[in-house]
């Protein structure tokens, strides 16, 4: 249900065979297994554009030509590579601007590294990062269409805010940093630099809400999923858990430095798997 989710992202820098994603995606029949493999597809070759060390106007260059696919793909000339799409985007509903909302949000990082934006910023990449893959995935999975669009909101959020929870130090030694403006200064921190920011005593007291927020949103699509189908929100709800495993884990290890990193461990994954994957 996000970028870092299904491509790291949050599993797109790992082997999908490796990745919370593809255990959620692996119990779905063949139809809605191919789709999400094709969007998965998508979103980690976004994301490796933009996370590569190429130059910054060869990368913007490389999005503009995915956004042109994009175009032709809607228009019936799909080009190689989304050919396999189109049969998905027919038989799913899969929108545009979705899959143009996730090439805007990869972009966010292209003609400069984010630094410490504000809320309001860091709600947009949320949404264009996370949400909209999970506006496309939702239409997969055979959601309502209110339902859907609104467990895309807070499933997507809840992810990511995860993942920026998780990554701090990794994004730091990127020149990252995707912790809102605002409570950085409320916190003391009047820096942006992220090798500061992370090396800040006062950095727990920005973790702590971003951590709530996140709680909330996870809160907010447990909610939705329990009055749907459970076959239908089996793989988000799997990939729900995982991803809150990982932040109650952040939250009981504290977000004072030294951090170590964290992991749900294989018993968990398991535990997770045979309670949401069998209906």
């Amino acid at each position: 249900m996000s970028v870092e989710a299904a491509a790291n992202a949050g599993d797109y820098g790992s082997t999908a065979s490796g990745s919370s994603f593809y255990a959620a995606m692996r119990i779905l029949p063949r139809a809605q297994r191919e789709a999400m493999f094709q969007i998965y597809s998508f979103c980690r070759q976004v994301d490796d554009i933009a996370d590569s060390n190429g130059p910054r106007p060869e990368r913007l260059a490389a999005l503009q030509q995915w956004r042109d696919d994009i175009d032709a793909l809607y228009q019936g000339n799909p080009p190689a590579r989304l050919k396999d799409t189109a049969a998905s985007v027919k038989t799913f509903g899969l929108k545009r601007e979705d899959f143009l909302a996730i090439v805007d949000g990869m972009e966010m990082d292209v003609p400069q590294d984010i630094r410490a934006p504000d809320l309001a910023t860091l709600d947009l990449y949320c949404d264009r990062v996370a949400s909209a893959v999970g506006r496309l995935s939702v239409r997969v999975f055979g959601l309502p269409e209110e339902d859907g669009v609104q467990l895309a909101y807070h499933l997507g959020r809840a992810l990511q805010l995860t993942n920026i929870l998780r990554d701090i130090d990794e994004d730091a030694g990127l020149g990252r940093l995707y912790l809102p403006r605002e409570w950085l200064w409320h916190a003391g921190i009047t820096n942006n630099d992220p090798a500061r920011v992370v090396a800040d005593r006062a950095l727990p007291k920005v973790c702590a809400p971003l951590a709530e927020r996140a709680k909330m949103h996870f809160q907010k699509a447990d909610e939705i999923m329990k009055r749907n189908s459970r076959r239908a929100v089996r793989a988000p709800r799997i990939m729900g858990k995982y991803y809150r495993a990982i932040l109650d884990l952040l939250i009981a290890r504290g977000f004072a430095a030294p951090r170590a990193p964290v992991r749900v461990s294989k018993a968990a994954k398991i535990g997770i798997l045979l309670r949401y994957a069998i209906i």
